[in-house]
């Protein structure tokens, strides 16, 4: 298992991604889809982890566009400039690059997945919908709720994690992203007793038992619609 920032190209762009991958033969591939503190050391940490479960993990600097290479923390400063960033960031631009990821990793043979956490758990939403994933995990999805009408598009596997005392996302929205997806191929919805970033053990939100579950069912889940 080892990790490093390679380069990927998409038609006469190209960005920057880290990439960690597994001994031995990957059961599928996970494109890894950031927060607004870019592939720091969260999500870096993110894609370590799916490799030793056994999976190629790919997380793309979807800021470049902007500013490349951000890496941000989780003081104030950071969430200030992290929202900045974010507004900033052209989503279909977005959707472009990770269809990029999909496409390089599917050269390489095997079924790819988007896993997004916070910004990009709307991106896996949106991805699921407008680009041929073969499966999709969304945590702490904000904005999910306003793009609702993208669900019926969805034709892969998702599943989504939500903490039940997140002050971004009130569980009124989780109940409507439960209620708009309900009838696709296969959906699982998850709710925890926890907070806005419950999975980062970088945060004071974080959540070791939420963590260690919500991980379980996406590594479990990954298996069986990746494998």
């Amino acid at each position: 298992m080892s990790g490093k920032d390679i380069t990927i190209k998409a038609g006469d762009d190209a960005f920057s991604a880290y990439l960690a991958t597994t001994a031995g033969q990957a059961a599928g591939s996970v494109v890894v889809i950031q927060e607004i503190f870019g592939v720091n050391s969260h999500i870096r940490a993110v894609c370590d982890r799916l490799a030793a479960a056994g999976f190629t993990a790919l997380a793309p600097d979807l800021f470049h566009h902007s500013e490349p290479g951000v890496q941000l923390g989780y003081a104030e400063a950071d969430v200030n400039r992290g929202f900045g960033l974010m507004q900033q960031m052209d989503q279909g631009k977005a959707l472009a690059d990770l269809d990029a990821c999909i496409a390089d990793l599917r050269s390489h043979g095997g079924k790819v997945a988007l896993l997004g956490f916070c910004m990009g758990g709307l991106l896996a939403f949106r991805g699921a919908a407008n680009l041929k994933p073969d499966a999709a995990v969304a945590y702490y999805g904000g904005g999910i709720a306003s793009c609702l009408g993208d669900a019926g598009s969805i034709a892969c596997p998702i599943q989504f994690h939500f903490g039940e005392k997140d002050h971004f996302i009130p569980m009124t929205d989780v109940e409507k992203v439960r209620a708009a997806t309900d009838g696709l191929k296969e959906t699982e919805l998850y709710v925890y007793p926890a907070d806005h970033g419950f999975n980062c053990d970088q945060r004071g939100s974080y959540d070791a038992e939420a963590a260690r579950l919500a991980w379980q069912r996406s590594v479990d889940f990954l298996h069986r619609h990746l494998g």
